[in-house]
């Protein structure tokens, strides 16, 4: 298959997403959207994952590249290639999709439960994670459901997954999947402030679950890979 890797940033890649679409021997492109490179085209893909950064989906002011993202993510969905959001990315499928997107009650930064809904529990690519886990998040936005997609998942916070089906199929979860140790031990260094607990304290939660956390990683990239192809 050939997968595109949208990310907005040098400590916000595709982690173990990008690492398990290699290791599985797909063709792997990436598209570093603030470069300012043109959109590549989305139809060229038979799979698109699009992932977090440090700016927020309506920051078009100060991120200019955000509307053309945005308008790119809309010539997928109606070419109906399969995407798959995370974080920013889940945000900015919606926003693409007419949904809301803003500030959430509450910023959620950390180990943080997060339980599937029915509709998670059956679907093809969130059914990849247990009913209940633990999810690395590091948030403080949220979206509405665009119009005909359903919730897969949630939490006390926040609106956690959902899945878009228009020509193609869509999904966006708003927990890290994708993340690696390396990588939260650079968003610590670089938002200290955002934390709620000491650094340390976030690296040793870290040490003791991101094993188990990446296996689910996988297995998650893996489901969407699985149901792209199918399609």
């Amino acid at each position: 298959m050939r997968v595109l890797s949208v990310t907005h940033g040098p400590t916000v890649g595709g982690g173990v997403f990008d690492e398990t679409v290699q290791r599985d021997g797909h063709e792997l492109a990436r598209w570093v959207v603030p470069l300012g490179d043109d959109p590549p085209d989305p139809e060229r893909h038979d799979a698109i994952m699009v992932f977090g950064g440090g700016m927020h989906p309506d920051q078009d002011g100060s991120h200019p590249w955000l509307a053309h993202e945005v308008a790119f993510l809309r010539r997928a969905l109606d070419a109906g290639v399969p995407l798959l959001g995370v974080c920013l990315g889940a945000q900015l499928i919606a926003r693409a999709a007419g949904a809301w997107v803003g500030p959430a009650p509450a910023p959620e930064v950390g180990w943080l439960e997060l339980e599937l809904t029915e509709a998670g529990r059956a679907d093809p690519v969130l059914s990849a994670l247990p009913a209940r886990v633990e999810a690395f998040q590091w948030h403080s936005y949220t979206f509405a459901l665009p119009a005909g997609a359903v919730e897969l998942a949630a939490s006390p916070a926040a609106r956690q997954a959902y899945r878009l089906e228009r020509d193609g199929l869509a999904w966006g979860i708003q927990f890290h999947a994708e993340v690696t140790r390396t990588m939260i031990e650079a968003w610590a260094a670089e938002d200290p402030h955002e934390l709620p607990l000491p650094v340390d304290e976030l690296l040793a939660a870290t040490d003791e679950r991101i094993g188990r956390w990446n296996e689910l990683g996988r297995a998650l990239c893996r489901a969407f890979l699985a149901t792209a192809a199918d399609r």
